[in-house]
């Protein structure tokens, strides 16, 4: 079992109160070891069932998720934009796993969302990891709209610097000189430009429609 479902298993153990829900949880839990088609249907069910604990659907989410069920996928969306962060994260390592064709449209949404942006942290974390087409334009979208916001949001405008200096596209570079005008962002901001002269206009980035250097 692997580190992040543990981590899982342990911080939901310790929201249970009632000898139901302990019992719930074993049963959920005895069908994630059982990993059988019969038991991912299951689990399935959980996703939709009615009156389901919010932490019974996220186990079930990250259980099929990690194996690359894509009923998990509209859960796990839901719990990336979710208000604690702990659940973010672990949305996050699912869906990267999941490898929906979805997923990157999703998290680009929910990244570049202006009302939303307390919650992007994740999404743009995610981004970056899945290198897809619209990575680049959604961290681009989403710096760009908190270098000139009154509240700069620094973790996330953090996180879209350092995304960018990963993908290592040239389209980057005016934005990222920009960023490096701000004082909380310039060391991200340098060591993003760096990769970025280092690897060339395309080097490390998405490979899609587009993903070449701007003029």
């Amino acid at each position: 079992m692997e580190e992040e479902f543990r981590a899982l298993l342990k911080r939901v153990r310790a929201e249970l109160v009632s000898p139901a829900e302990f019992s719930a949880y074993e049963k959920l839990l005895a069908l994630v070891r059982a990993d059988t088609r019969p038991a991912r249907d299951e689990l399935a069910g959980v996703l939709v069932a009615a009156e389901q604990p919010l932490w019974a659907r996220e186990i079930a989410a990250f259980a099929l998720g990690s194996k690359g069920d894509r009923r998990a996928f509209e859960t796990l969306v839901l719990l990336l934009n979710y208000r604690e962060p702990v659940r973010c994260a672990t949305a996050a390592h699912a869906l990267a796993r999941l490898r929906d064709p979805r997923t990157a449209r999703a998290a680009a949404a929910l990244a570049t969302n202006p009302l939303r942006t307390a919650y992007a942290l994740y999404p743009v974390r995610l981004l970056s990891e899945l290198r897809a087409p619209e990575s680049v334009p959604a961290l681009l979208s989403t710096l760009e709209r908190l270098l000139a916001a009154r509240d700069h949001c620094w973790p996330v405008a953090r996180a879209c610097v350092e995304g960018l200096g990963v993908l290592g596209d040239r389209r980057a570079e005016a934005t990222l000189v920009a960023a490096r005008e701000h004082e909380r962002l310039r060391s991200a901001a340098v060591v993003a430009l760096a990769r970025l002269t280092g690897r060339g206009p395309r080097s490390g980035g998405p490979q899609g429609p587009g993903s070449g250097s701007s003029t």
